[in-house]
């Protein structure tokens, strides 16, 4: 548990699963209605995130200046591995014990916010700075005009590479912006130089994010803005089928990674490049031990294209329910604006979305680098994409998953494509 004195606990994952839990909460909320705020009241909030190691001594930085600054809050603050976080939070949701500020997703803003789960920010505005915020950032937490939570920070899908496991296996770096087929003949060459002691890279297609990149470079994007799926079977399982090279010998084999779960390949020094988001250049530094990581631009079938977006996913929000909102909206606008933060944080949680929390950030060395690529993509970036649907977290993890399995040999591409459709089928209504 991180108090005062550093000490943590892991979550432990709940067995509960899907978007039914959170339709038993339809009537949470208003549990807020408090008498005025007493600045002198002993409060402890309960706070929650996911992530790795380096996150948390980052989180414990913060809570520490926060409690110095404000000696009547005490942040009891855990964390775990991503899909654990959201199975908890789905026991809590039926529950109604939500934590009281917690890290959040703008993947799960319907699934939360429409019940009533989630405090409406504009009640606590007091103790919010929402000025600090462009239009566009800020709209990534909103639902019909409502804030519900706010970024962190944002990001933009990259590729990441190491940078002396590709110089000892001989290769030149992959530079980036190339077609899939053309990574996946980089990833080739450097599998085939190490004898597979170092593999090229991860199959990409068990990500929902790449598949997100095809669909948009084509105009399209995963969901509608009227909740529907928008991709059909066929454009599925063509993505899936397309990831056949790579899981030939080309990419790790997905058993090992099975064996070294939750670190990455990449982070496991096994593969020489990984797909993901840039705000993880800290957090794959301190899991590799790596002396220096390069961020290059995603491959795309289509250079002209605007397949990539400012994904502010990564957001705060406070429990509809919790007994202490403007302690809670003090921490909350701590995380997401202060100059500590930034200094804390850099661009570990996204490239800091507010201003003032981008006033405490030093752009140099890791951060510099996240900037600089930030940069370097412009030109690809686009809208961001309509609000996720309901149960999308569910639904990226189901992608996942299968992708996983299909990497073991467990399951054809035809049958995960039915399961997804099947599943999405019941999530979406």
């Amino acid at each position: 548990m991180f108090t005062r004195n550093g000490r943590r606990r892991m979550l432990a994952a709940a067995a509960m699963t899907g978007a039914a839990a959170l339709a038993l909460t339809g009537c949470a909320g208003g549990g807020n209605e408090a008498s005025a705020y007493d600045p002198d009241e002993e409060v402890t909030l309960n706070f929650t995130w996911w992530g790795n190691d380096d996150r948390a001594q980052r989180y414990q930085q913060l809570i520490d200046a926060f409690e110095e600054e404000h000696p009547n809050i005490t942040i009891d603050g855990t964390f775990t591995d991503f899909p654990s976080y959201w199975e908890k939070r789905k026991t809590e949701a039926a529950g109604g014990g939500l934590p009281d500020v917690w890290q959040f997703s703008d993947s799960y803003l319907r699934e939360y916010a429409e019940p009533g789960l989630l405090l409406d920010l504009g009640e606590v505005a007091d103790y919010v700075d929402f000025d600090a915020f462009d239009d566009g950032l800020k709209q990534t937490g909103q639902l019909e005009g409502t804030q519900y939570s706010l970024p962190t920070g944002y990001s933009a899908w990259a590729v990441f590479l190491n940078d002396a496991l590709i110089e000892q296996a001989g290769v030149e770096p992959y530079e980036g912006g190339t077609s899939y087929e053309e990574y996946d003949e980089w990833m080739a060459s450097v599998t085939e130089a190490t004898g597979g002691a170092v593999y090229g890279g991860t199959d990409m297609t068990q990500r929902i994010q790449t598949f997100e990149n095809v669909l948009r470079a084509r105009g399209d994007n995963l969901y509608t803005e009227d909740g529907e799926l928008g991709f059909t079977e066929d454009q599925l399982r063509d993505f899936w089928n397309s990831g056949a090279a790579a899981r030939d010998g080309v990419a790790i084999p997905q058993q090992k990674l099975e064996e070294i779960s939750p670190i990455s390949g990449f982070g496991a020094n096994l593969t020489a490049s990984e797909g993901s988001w840039s705000n993880f250049l800290g957090g794959y530094l301190a899991d590799s031990g790596a002396e220096s990581i390069t961020l290059v631009a995603p491959p795309t079938d289509d250079p002209s294209g605007t397949d990539l977006y400012r994904q502010a996913g990564l957001q705060m929000a406070i429990s509809a329910d919790t007994e202490h909102p403007e302690a809670a909206a003090m921490w909350l606008d701590y995380v997401v604006n202060s100059e500590k933060a930034g200094e804390v944080f850099g661009t570990t949680l996204g490239f800091p979305a507010s201003e003032t929390k981008l006033a405490g950030t030093t752009l140099e060395g890791v951060d510099k680098q996240v900037a600089d690529y930030l940069d370097s993509v412009a030109d690809r970036i686009g809208d961001a994409p309509p609000v996720p649907v309901v149960g999308y977290g569910s639904l990226e993890q189901t992608f996942w998953d299968l992708g996983k399995s299909i990497g073991l040999g467990a399951i054809t591409v035809d049958d995960a494509v039915d399961q997804f459709f099947s599943e999405a089928e019941v999530i979406l209504g």
